[in-house]
């Protein structure tokens, strides 16, 4: 019988032992942090006229991730990366993080060794420091509390509330992908549960599926396009990561900044691979890129004069315009009818269970999912 690798309880070596394993000879590459783990707080020293930018995510075992199918490596990076795209939707640069972790006896120390080295994957590939935390244990499986801090300048910071009735609307990538790679990946535990058989990451629908798991898996936050804005002097006037869909967040930046809408169903931007996924589950592929949460793109807006720029620009796309509040938020479709945006992403607390099935709910004023 083949050796089980031996394991280490997370008991013997207590909570400062485990903080100290995780966060020995930390590189710390920002001038900003001054002093990172080992006191009762983080030093940071921000007197250079900069703007300082917090945002925190819970993700909880159960809800926001399955562990039966997310490596615990690829959770690690992916639970920094989401915080990174929060300052990076402000305009801003992420520059240090806080982990604090909970987590169940069915965790050895090899497991959270695993989790922490994506953590630190995604801070060496973003340069972020890791200054410090908490751990706790847990009833109810893993929880990872990351709260990232960032800067921007004064007159560089975009937030949701200030985009023009006449502006241009953006959205960077492609839509829809991490969703359908998603329900690949729930479709693929649920054969396992019913028959005991693993899928085998190497056979052909795994492969043909590759782009869309990894967008689920293991995202990226769109570091390259506010270098590639500043590079051509553009601040956006208003802009939001997309973590919940594009509808949601559509909806988030119209309402916070009293304008109206209009999108245009021929330009969302889509992924073959999630065109391909959305027609095996029977999905209209529309309605996926505007309701599938987790892409992580950011969508922004900016003047109406600078359509020629973005016309052109590799790896944004222009799917429509703001307008007057009074005019409402819609897409118009291919076959150029009006239809009501309605937010069907992500919802942190829904009011009843969600139903499993597929089937769409469409009518001829409104596009749901």
């Amino acid at each position: 019988m083949e050796d089980r690798k031996k394991r280490t309880e997370i008991a013997s070596m207590g909570e400062f032992g485990l903080i100290k394993h995780l966060t020995e000879n930390l590189p710390d590459p920002n001038e900003s942090t001054l002093k990172g783990v080992g006191d009762d707080a983080a030093i940071l020293n921000y007197n250079n006229g900069k703007r300082v930018l917090v945002t925190t995510d819970l993700l909880m075992e159960g809800v926001h991730f399955n562990l039966a199918y997310c490596p615990l490596k690829h959770l690690g990076y992916k639970s920094a990366v989401v915080n990174f795209s929060d300052i990076y939707a402000m305009n801003g640069t992420p520059k240090q993080i806080t982990v604090s972790l909970a987590f169940s006896k069915k965790f050895a120390v090899e497991d959270i060794d695993e989790l922490y080295a994506g953590i630190r994957i995604a801070c060496e590939q973003y340069g972020v420091d890791i200054i410090g935390g908490d751990t706790s244990s847990s009833l109810t499986g893993l929880a990872i509390s990351i709260t990232c801090i960032g800067e921007a300048d004064p007159d560089k910071v975009v937030c949701r509330n200030t985009a023009g009735s006449t502006d241009l609307i953006c959205v960077t990538g492609d839509l829809g992908a991490a969703y359908m790679g998603l329900l690949f990946l729930e479709r693929e535990n649920k054969v396992f549960m019913q028959t005991g058989l693993r899928p085998d990451s190497d056979d052909a629908d795994f492969a043909a599926k590759s782009y869309i798991i990894q967008r689920q898996l293991k995202p990226e936050a769109r570091k390259d396009i506010i270098e590639a804005l500043a590079r051509i002097n553009v601040v956006p006037t208003s802009m939001m990561d997309i973590s919940d869909g594009l509808s949601s967040e559509l909806l988030h930046i119209c309402k916070q900044s009293n304008v109206g809408c209009r999108i245009y169903e021929d330009r969302l931007p889509i992924d073959y691979q999630t065109a391909v996924m959305a027609e095996e589950v029977n999905m209209n592929v529309s309605t996926v890129a505007l309701h599938g949460g987790e892409d992580y793109e950011l969508l922004f807006t900016v003047p109406l004069e600078m359509n020629d720029v973005f016309q052109n620009l590799k790896g944004i796309k222009v799917i429509g315009h703001t307008t007057k509040p009074e005019l409402g938020c819609c897409l118009i479709g291919r076959d150029g009818l009006e239809h009501n945006i309605v937010a069907q992403g992500w919802n942190a607390f829904p009011e009843k269970e969600e139903s499993n099935d597929n089937d769409e709910a469409e009518d001829d004023s409104e596009l749901k999912s």
